[in-house]
């Protein structure tokens, strides 16, 4: 292969994980809670070139590739349900629920009561309290939530919403969808305001990344020309020197 195309297919494998990542912030635009990725560019160099040093082909020496993607954890729009299981965080916080595995993170407060009155998730995972224990409420009777998560029932306090924040949003992992895992220890979220009644809208720029979709596919396309263009004059190269008397 030849290095014009080497670089060309690296770039086009960058456009299509663009194009992925692109697709599924926009499938999840009204997502609650979501949180949109982006991708951090880098220029590969193999063990050959990097022994070859300023020697090296500056055409297949460096190519581009996506290093990795990043979260973009801003505060989304908090919009009005009208629904007092749904929570809102204002701050750098996430609630805790029990996973399957240990504890996730998710900045989405869907959440629902269970026929036996268990404060969970929306995919059945347990809310946790700052203590570690899960919420088992009377399902009959309203709850109030604080904006410090306190929550209360029939002037009964119950105990308190575990908000966490971390130092190093970089540790987190996505799970799936709004949830995440983290490497990091928790720490209390402080300046975190919890809203009931309303849920945080996804922080993902429908235009802004409907225009990026567009461009990277508009560069795709450029780039599969690129290929095409290459094959052709190699193609045409290949019969000049084939011919007699070339």
């Amino acid at each position: 292969m030849d290095p014009l195309t080497i670089s060309v297919a690296s770039g086009l494998r960058s456009r299509m994980e663009s194009l992925d990542m692109l697709a599924n912030n926009l499938a999840n635009a009204a997502t609650s809670g979501y949180k949109k990725d982006s991708e951090a560019y880098s220029l590969y160099m193999s063990a050959a070139a990097l022994e070859l040093g300023a020697g090296a082909d500056p055409v297949t020496a460096t190519l581009p590739v996506i290093e990795h993607n990043w979260t973009d954890f801003s505060q989304g729009t908090l919009q009005e349900t009208g629904n007092p299981m749904d929570l809102a965080l204002s701050g750098p916080g996430f609630f805790a629920v029990q996973g399957k595995s240990g504890p996730l993170y998710t900045r989405n407060g869907h959440f629902h009561l269970s026929g036996s009155g268990l404060l969970s998730s929306g995919e059945g995972y347990p809310v946790r309290l700052n203590d570690g224990t899960t919420l088992t409420v009377n399902s009959g009777q309203p709850i109030q939530i604080s904006p410090t998560g306190e929550i209360t029932q029939s002037g009964q306090q119950l105990g308190t919403l575990s908000i966490v924040s971390f130092a190093d949003p970089g540790s987190m992992a996505r799970v799936a969808g709004t949830f995440y895992s983290s490497s990091e220890k928790p720490q209390t979220a402080d300046g975190t305001e919890v809203f009931q009644g309303k849920l945080e809208g996804s922080n993902v720029n429908t235009p802004d990344s409907a225009v990026r979709l567009i461009n990277i596919m508009r560069q795709f396309e450029m780039l599969t020309k690129t290929v095409q263009i290459n094959a052709d004059m190699n193609r045409q190269a290949t019969e000049q020197v084939a011919k007699p008397g070339a």
